[in-house]
């Protein structure tokens, strides 16, 4: 089962707001008199009381997550090795545009995606699932796939061998074995992926990039569910950059403390 925060946040902030307003426009100023002709001493109601406290909080973290900032944790190795199982990540809410809690509908606009984002959408066949990639491919690009290497508009992608992946390249997660690191150019972001040894080729793939669609794929290229299974990504499912890691700790509660604060390239 999906936890949909947003949804549950976004309807508490409301409740709270609707009770906190309605009580201060309509219904507060009775019970103050009833109180006062009584001579009895005045208490607010629990409902009120509680509402009153939360919706100032409520409605701060709906703003910061919303528009500003929110927490994601890595849960697969798709993203491996720039991405951790276990990280917990930021991610800037307005570096695509501003939208608006649940509707997603852009209200304003700031920026667009570019080649080498690392971004973070609501995946195209089940939007109530986050998925984190690495963005491939703009509007307009011919994307080509071919043994295991990139070419964009006709251009191959700088891909440079850095040696064998291994458990010595990270303090916490399980031992690897046949991958090796590459150093991939991409938009002028020097980022690394990895490739496994002996799995065969795929078949060629070549795609063009339709208008407001983007192609995404993982950093462990031989182990990402990404576009080159099931197609892009629309403008409208983009929630927002990946920018740092704020934590990192595996299954096992092992601490990686030198990727505290690392940013995400």
């Amino acid at each position: 089962m999906n936890f949909d925060f947003a949804k549950i946040l976004t309807i508490l902030t409301l409740v709270a707001g609707s009770v906190w307003l309605l009580d201060k426009l309509f219904l507060k100023r009775g019970r103050v008199e009833k109180a006062r002709q009584t001579n009895t001493e005045y208490s607010e109601p629990m409902l009120i009381e509680w509402s009153v406290s939360l919706f100032p909080v409520l409605l701060l973290v709906l703003i910061v997550r919303s528009f500003i900032f929110e927490p994601f944790k890595i849960p697969s190795g798709s993203m491996i090795p720039t991405l951790h199982i276990g990280d917990f990540i930021a991610v800037n809410k307005s570096a695509y545009g501003l939208r608006l809690p649940l509707l997603n509908t852009k209200i304003f606009d700031v920026g667009e995606p570019e080649r080498g984002d690392v971004a973070v959408f609501r995946y195209p066949k089940d939007p109530s699932v986050n998925y984190i990639k690495r963005v491939i491919g703009v509007p307009g690009d011919k994307i080509v796939y071919r043994n295991k290497h990139l070419f964009i508009n006709g251009e191959s992608v700088p891909l440079e061998a850095m040696g064998s992946y291994s458990k010595a390249d990270t303090k916490c997660g399980t031992p690897r074995s046949g991958e090796v690191r590459f150093m991939e150019s991409l938009g002028g972001v020097e980022h690394d992926v990895l490739i496994r040894n002996g799995w065969g080729n795929s078949p060629e793939q070549s795609v063009t990039v339709p208008e407001g669609m983007y192609f995404m794929m993982g950093d462990n290229r031989d182990n990402s569910n990404d576009s080159r299974f099931w197609g892009f990504v629309p403008e409208e499912n983009l929630l927002g950059r990946a920018t740092y890691i704020w934590m990192s700790f595996d299954s096992h509660a092992c601490v990686d403390r030198s990727r505290i604060g690392e940013a995400i390239r």
